[in-house]
């Protein structure tokens, strides 16, 4: 029997692109957003392959988790794989210029909102001994840049949450798995800029960069491996994007 999956944040993005991927796979899914329209056409789209429970969810607030998980279906309620895919960036401004609303929102729905969910589901495969957790954390949480401030602190939050779940699980059959992705091409930069579909498109431009679908195949794959196989972290960047030298500051320069 396939696992259920639940998915956060699937209305687009990698969460849309996992959704499909599972679906492919014949996974009974659940899918959550706060886009109800689009997620809406996607349950219809995809119930044609699999049974696929849809409905609103905003990961930032417990008690939209809370009745999220509540009025699931019966068939529904033995979630195998999590997905904590919801996430965002917002802004690129210098720590003492930021945004303090964005601020909030980013710690609310990649810190918050990750835990909320990994608390609620992971009782029940510790009780049936079998599940697994796939947190969508970033490059941004191993490697700072100008601007990445409170988002690669969130990231790196999502790490070291996902390295402590293994060690309190140690001895159960309940894995966890950090997927950090580099530059991919979604709506990440659209949001991050608050809809300036100009600056977003120059993040992406004269490059190739990462697709949804890349990402999918990954979590899709270290849920495949042999139930023996913990993949504890996965760190992928696409083939045009590395590091760059540390940056030093010179007397004289802006």
């Amino acid at each position: 029997m396939k696992s259920v999956v639940l998915i956060t944040g699937a209305s687009s993005g990698f969460g849309e692109a996992c959704a499909r991927k599972y679906a492919g796979a014949g996974h009974p899914l659940v899918l959550g957003a706060r886009s109800t329209g689009t997620l809406d056409a996607l349950r219809d789209e995809l119930s044609g392959q699999t049974r696929v429970h849809a409905a609103f969810l905003d990961v930032r607030e417990r008690s939209s988790v809370d009745r999220f998980l509540h009025e699931l279906p019966g068939e529904f309620r033995e979630i195998g794989i999590l997905v904590n895919n919801a996430g965002l960036a917002l802004g690129l401004s210098p720590a003492w210029d930021a945004d303090w609303d964005d601020w909030e929102t980013m710690i609310d729905t990649n810190v918050r909102g990750l835990a909320y969910l990994t608390r609620r589901v992971l009782p029940g495969m510790v009780e049936r001994d079998r599940g697994h957790v796939v947190n969508i954390g970033s490059t941004a949480g191993e490697w700072p840049y100008p601007g990445g401030n409170v988002y690669g602190a969130t990231k790196a939050f999502v790490q070291q949450f996902s390295r402590n779940l293994r060690a309190d699980l140690l001895g159960r059959r309940v894995r966890v798995t950090n997927i950090e992705p580099g530059l991919a091409e979604t709506n990440f930069s659209r949001v991050r800029f608050h809809g300036d579909e100009e600056r977003a498109r120059k993040v992406y431009a004269d490059t190739e960069a990462l697709t949804a679908g890349d990402i999918a195949d990954i979590v899709h794959w270290v849920t495949s491996v042999p139930e023996r196989v913990n993949v504890n972290t996965l760190e992928v960047m696409p083939l045009r994007q590395s590091w760059g030298p540390m940056a030093v500051h010179r007397e004289g320069s802006d």
